[in-house]
């Protein structure tokens, strides 16, 4: 089994907004601290089970908390064990070459002098918090839940591209819709999936900074760090609206795309249906002279026979007969067939 130390991408212990440290194992990390006032901050890449649970003895934290970690898929959350938060987050981030979004889970254990995140995805970029954390040592000196506020705003603004990349994505199926793309319906669906799974991992978010508010009287936070909170509260509030707003557009531009195919089809109905009355109607007129050419062809057949027994055979008055007989037929059927509409 590989060391737990193997799976750490970077810690840090600090004290008064500097870091003092930066030790190799978490043994160390915990050895380093002063006082009360400093803390450890231990970054950790794809634990395997085993790395996680020793891990989880040095920091002595709570075994239900260490198998949520372990199983991985949660839903974002915020459970309180003791002294330590125990948060789970889920990073979004939008991919133009595929266009599609692409998730990654983040678990976050905070407790009164140390904080342990443990990444099962290459978002969030901690690395950048970090820096940023180190920079600003006035934020930094105000503790884990800094820290914990600080991964927060990160998570929330790199909702920020996501939600450009899918409003990008609906101005499109609209273009395709009223153009008559025949793919534009497995498009819709395909970024429905993706709006409402941006939705689990975006709306649960009010819910855990609305408990994290409640707490503040309680666990004495800072007011600076009470205001970045808030502020965290409201980029999210946004996000979570636009991400309902999204899925109840994509509704209605599914509604709308089926109601133009049923109206093309509709169209192409009416078109056929307008061709195969054309059709008939030539039809009709072809059988009507077909019939009216029949009528003197069956008579001159009948008196061409030349059998010496036929009566009228030798009657001198004969072929103006036959004659009249076929122009009173053919007239006759040509009348009615006017009458009727066929010619």
């Amino acid at each position: 089994m590989a060391p737990v130390e193997s799976t750490v991408v970077n810690s840090g212990v600090y004290r008064d907004g500097e870091r003092i440290a930066s030790p190799s194992t978490l043994a160390e990390a915990l050895s380093c601290l002063p006082d009360s006032q400093s803390m450890a901050w231990i970054g950790m890449y794809r634990p395997d089970d085993a790395q996680l649970y020793a891990a989880a003895q040095h920091f002595d934290l709570h075994e239900l908390a260490v198998e949520d970690a372990i199983v991985a898929h949660q839903r974002p959350k915020l459970e309180r064990y003791g002294k330590t938060l125990f948060v789970v987050l889920r990073a979004a981030r939008y991919r133009d070459e595929t266009e599609r979004v692409e998730f990654g889970e983040l678990h976050i254990f905070c407790g009164p002098n140390f904080i342990l995140t443990v990444r099962h995805s290459e978002s969030p970029d901690l690395s950048a918090v970090r820096t940023r954390m180190e920079n600003d040592p006035d934020l930094l000196r105000l503790g884990t839940e800094a820290v914990l506020y600080a991964i927060l705003d990160a998570v929330v603004d790199g909702y920020a591209p996501v939600v450009a990349g899918l409003q990008n994505d609906i101005d499109e199926i609209e273009t395709e819709v009223f153009s008559g793309d025949p793919g534009v319906s497995r498009r819709i669906y395909e970024l429905t999936r993706e709006v409402i799974e941006f939705q689990r991992a975006t709306r649960p978010l009010l819910g855990m900074l609305r408990g994290l508010s409640a707490g503040f009287d309680k666990y004495h936070t800072d007011e600076e760090l009470q205001r970045y909170l808030r502020d965290v509260t409201d980029h999210a509030t946004t996000v979570v609206e636009r991400a309902d707003g999204f899925r109840q557009l994509l509704g209605n531009i599914l509604t709308v795309n089926a109601t133009l195919v049923s109206q093309n089809q509709n169209e192409e109905m009416r078109n056929l249906t307008q061709a195969s009355y054309a059709q008939n109607e030539e039809i009709k007129k072809v059988s009507a002279w077909a019939a009216i050419l029949f009528a003197p062809t069956l008579i001159g057949t009948v008196y061409g026979m030349n059998f010496d027994d036929m009566p009228e055979l030798h009657w001198h008055l004969g072929y103006p007969f036959a004659l009249s007989m076929m122009f009173l037929t053919c007239g006759s059927l040509y009348t009615i067939f006017k009458r009727r509409g066929w010619l």
